[in-house]
């Protein structure tokens, strides 16, 4: 089985127990995720399947939606509520002071990933370092926010409900952090839901115990997103049947291959199939009318 699953994880799996319990649904070892989400966040985890894990890379690059609660007023050595409190400040500042510390982490942002964090410094994990009670320096990464929306704040719990659009790599905990420290007061994740990872979206996700019924029943295959699915945005060509053999065995092919003339720029990319419509992978045009394989899933 070959595709994207879009998962709903659920409150107290980590992105690796996802997986380990899919391959047992689904009895098979070929599954990646496309990006961990903390054990206490629930939402959306696209996990490829079989060829499908060709694109985890890909997904991993995409733009991401969030969902979460900041608690102003506390700081934690894991910049959310699970973690060791650190300090409790009073919140002093105003409903439009706090609308406005937001509103400055709009566009590019610089930040330092916390130390509970699944990134490498020598060959071990930063929160592997912190459990031992160790912090090293960080260098900041520049991340991008891309849409920042309130929906609420509620002034007697000190609490701000947040819609986040925003690039690869970004921390939520570490922006909930961030604005208590603007703010003066610190500030933690309370809860976090990842609504969205590009087309992935959480009202299209199955929980596994819903992906299991449907592997039982013979009907996942209808909930498996096929692997061209992601490559829509380009242009679809087909090889003649002639020429098969030079697509099987991943070659250039020349544009006077394909059944129908297609106008291509210089460095576009496209989508090939066979005679048969089997997706062949995706291609990218040359000079001398060639196209050079980039990914191949077959």
């Amino acid at each position: 089985m070959d595709g994207i699953l879009n998962v709903y994880k659920e409150k107290g799996f980590t992105s690796h127990d996802v997986v380990a319990k899919l391959r047992g649904i689904l009895r098979m070892k070929k599954i990646g995720h496309t990006g961990t989400l903390d054990p206490d966040a629930v939402g959306v985890l696209p996990v490829c399947l079989g060829k499908g894990t060709k694109v985890c890379d890909l997904l991993t690059e995409k733009q991401k939606t969030y969902e979460t609660i900041l608690q102003l007023g506390v700081t934690t050595d894991t910049q959310d509520l699970s973690g060791k409190v650190l300090s409790e400040i009073e919140v002093t500042a105003s409903k439009k002071e706090i609308e406005k510390a937001i509103s400055m982490f709009c566009g590019k942002y610089m930040q330092i990933p916390p130390m509970y964090s699944a990134l490498k410094v020598n060959g071990k994990k930063l929160y592997e370092l912190a459990r031992e009670g160790k912090e090293i320096e960080r260098q900041p990464r520049e991340v991008y926010i891309y849409n920042l929306v309130i929906h609420k704040i509620d002034m007697d719990l000190k609490q701000v409900y947040l819609k986040v659009d925003c690039s690869k790599g970004t921390y939520i905990r570490t922006l909930c952090h961030d604005i208590g420290e603007k703010l003066g007061c610190g500030g933690a994740m309370l809860e976090l839901k990842r609504t969205r990872v590009s087309d992935f979206l959480l009202q299209d996700s199955y929980t596994l115990s819903e992906i299991e019924l449907l592997m039982n029943q013979g009907r996942l295959a209808e909930v498996v997103i096929p692997i061209d699915k992601l490559f829509e945005q380009q242009k679809r060509v087909v090889v003649s049947s002639e020429y098969q053999k030079y697509v099987d065995n991943g070659n250039k092919i020349s544009r006077n291959f394909l059944e129908e003339p297609v106008s291509l720029e210089i460095g576009e990319q496209v989508r090939v199939y066979d005679s048969n419509k089997r997706f062949i992978g995706i291609y990218q045009s040359e000079k001398l009318q060639e196209l050079k394989p980039v990914k191949i899933f077959i």
